[in-house]
């Protein structure tokens, strides 16, 4: 990160700091202050003394940093004084609870992304433009090869998928991420199926804070202890990627197994994970909702973290736009991600 004069949002060892406010931003390391911008681990570390995050994503942050976390939780938009910054939450539609954070101090206005995407998403709050200065997007998916297809395409396939294995008498077996991407399949799924939709443990265990935020979901039931004899020919079964392989899986016999995930874009990433059908569901933007999101917030500076971020930022310079790459400890989506998904 090329640091400019005045900047309000510098990188230091524990990772984001604004010392005008006092305060950190996802910081790698234990920190007196960290305003989290979601639940997944490559974002919220434990350790810190005390935590703000959006309301909505509290709940998942306890789960993650543990019931004795010191968490404070702040709906979107409402505004909040830390030392000489004006802070506050904004939706970043990635997961329920995710947020980007507005930053207003020494004349400025910075916006931390973290994860966001713009497709649409009834498990979750969508996105909102936050317009500033200083813009710190993820870049994840920043190649001109990542476009999503449209949603509702994706998910009849998925459906498709399921029926004809059901019609097989073959168990459906879909990995994806026990945190956003599980209940936004369920989501979806609860207006395109009908049936129970059988879930790993480490996905029955955030199942909960979704319905108490009125997300409605398929009906579910979670795998329990193998039992002789039982059969799961027909059902589909949602597992984060961590139990592919594993003794859990094998429980299932012959079944035909999915990946839910971006980078199923790439056939090359189904071969390597050994799964027989890939469907290309991430969220995270693609490149035309990264460079959307770039124009529409206004910026005159980006920063970009979280991927193939010296692409972005050398596209960016090619038009016109002051942009740099901001170095980070994790890459990629899903990195960092399946410490809890592969539990329970």
């Amino acid at each position: 990160m090329t640091r400019a004069a005045g900047d309000l949002v510098t990188l230091t060892p524990q990772g984001l700091y604004c010392a005008a406010g006092g305060f950190h931003i996802d910081p790698w390391r234990a920190v007196d202050r960290a305003l989290v911008t979601h639940a997944h681990s490559d974002h919220a570390r434990r350790g810190s003394r005390h935590y703000h995050a959006a309301a909505s994503g509290a709940g998942f942050l306890h789960h993650r940093l543990g019931d004795e976390a010191s968490i404070e939780r702040h709906p979107y938009g409402a505004r909040m004084t830390f030392g000489d910054t004006v802070v506050s939450f904004h939706p970043a539609g990635h997961v329920l609870g995710s947020a980007q954070i507005r930053i207003e101090g020494q004349g400025q206005v910075w916006v931390i992304s973290g994860d966001y995407k713009r497709a649409a998403d009834p498990s979750c709050e969508p996105f909102e433009v936050v317009p500033c200065d200083v813009f710190i997007t993820e870049a994840t998916f920043a190649l001109p090869i990542y476009r999503w297809d449209p949603v509702d395409q994706v998910f009849d396939d998925l459906v498709a998928w399921w029926q004809g294995n059901a019609a097989a008498r073959s168990t459906s077996v879909l990995l994806c991420y026990a945190l956003g991407k599980a209940q936004r399949v369920l989501a979806e799924l609860a207006t395109r199926a009908p049936g129970e939709v059988l879930v790993h443990g480490a996905v029955d265990a955030l199942l909960d804070t979704y319905r108490e935020a009125g997300v409605r979901l398929a009906p579910t039931r979670p795998v329990g202890p193998k039992v002789r004899g039982e059969s799961f020919a027909g059902a589909l079964v949602i597992a984060p990627p961590s139990a592919s392989g594993s003794p859990w899986l094998r429980r299932f016999g012959d079944c035909s197994t999915a990946f839910a995930s971006g980078w199923m874009r790439l056939r090359g990433r189904r071969r390597w994970q050994g799964i027989d059908r890939g469907f290309v569901i991430s969220d995270h933007a693609d490149w035309p909702g990264l460079l959307e999101t770039i124009q529409a917030t206004g910026a005159r500076r980006v920063l970009a973290t979280h991927g193939y971020s010296d692409t972005l930022a050398r596209y960016l310079c090619e038009q016109g736009i002051e942009a740099a790459a901001l170095p980070t400890r994790f890459e990629g989506e899903g990195e960092g991600e399946t410490e809890t998904e592969g539990e329970g």
